[in-house]
């Protein structure tokens, strides 16, 4: 029993990296309409961003420039790509994320060269012994963050101008314009949002506890296993977003432990797609109505 306890908090501290990454794509897509492939180089970036200014900076000064840069990297993309190409189909634009997403990963994965480097962290990596549980330290801080940015972005979302901007475009884009509504700031605000959560995540993903190598391409494989998290929830749902995400961790850990690691991965993709043959939009994902 107390391994199965030790497994679900572990995979919760998981699963709520995977939420931010998910609702990353979430916001991009209820904004856009269109599924930003490049999500896992924005991660990369950030993340390579915080190795080369550490020494300099300091562990805490990198973080803050690793996130700032990503959600910038992520407004470069939307405004100097993206924008310029807003009458064409949504899955053309989501084409032309999956060729930045390869340009920007190589690169980055050149400059990294064969070293592996983790990122480090500001608080002990030493694990917390609960009772007979072992806990660690990185998913317990993942959760407590993941816990704030998550609550901020609801009531933000909910409430403020922003948030009600992006619902109306959600809705319906041309009677959102006609009511004055800048689609252009709504569409950029979010891309920054969603590059900002991805410069935290990576925070959590490059470290020992998560995945047991530093940062790599297999940072940014991590990274894109939030896709399945987003699909979970319901792309077009925050609340399906932060659901998908801790049911992709908890996957991950149950599985990795009762089956075998190896299987881990396939198995978030095999409840992702049990979950679609039973709801196709996905676990909160809005149903489509189309009259005969």
């Amino acid at each position: 029993m107390s391994t199965f306890l030790q497994l679900v908090v572990n995979g919760l501290g998981k699963g709520a990296v995977y939420a931010l990454l998910a609702l990353g794509f979430v916001i991009i897509f209820k904004s856009t309409e269109v599924i930003n492939f490049a999500h896992g180089s924005l991660v990369l970036f950030g993340g390579y961003i915080v190795v080369v200014t550490r020494e300099a900076l300091g562990w805490g000064g990198a973080a803050v420039l690793g996130i700032v840069t990503a959600g910038l990297l992520a407004l470069v993309i939307e405004r100097l790509l993206l924008s310029r190409s807003r009458l064409a189909d949504p899955a053309s634009l989501a084409l032309l994320t999956i060729g930045i997403d390869v340009i920007v990963t190589e690169e980055i994965v050149r400059r990294i060269g064969v070293t592996v480097p983790f990122i480090g962290d500001a608080w002990d990596a030493k694990p917390v012994q609960v009772g007979g549980i072992t806990l660690f330290r990185t998913h317990l801080v993942a959760l407590g963050v993941a816990a704030v940015l998550i609550t901020a972005f609801y009531l933000a979302f909910k409430y403020s101008n922003w948030g009600i901007a992006m619902r109306a475009q959600a809705e319906n884009r041309e009677a959102a314009a006609l009511m004055g509504i800048r689609s252009s700031l709504v569409t950029a605000t979010a891309w920054v949002v969603a590059g900002l959560l991805a410069g935290v995540a990576v925070l959590f993903i490059a470290t020992q506890d998560f995945s047991g190598s530093g940062l790599s391409r297999g940072t940014h494989s991590i990274a894109l296993a939030a896709f399945p998290a987003a699909i979970l929830g319901g792309l077009d749902s925050t609340a399906g977003a932060v659901v998908g995400g801790l049911i992709v961790g908890l996957t991950e850990a149950l599985s990795a432990q009762y089956i075998s690691f190896a299987f881990s991965k396939s198995a978030v993709f095999l409840v992702m797609l049990v979950v679609l043959v039973v709801r196709p939009s996905g676990l909160f994902g809005t149903r489509e109505s189309t009259r005969v």
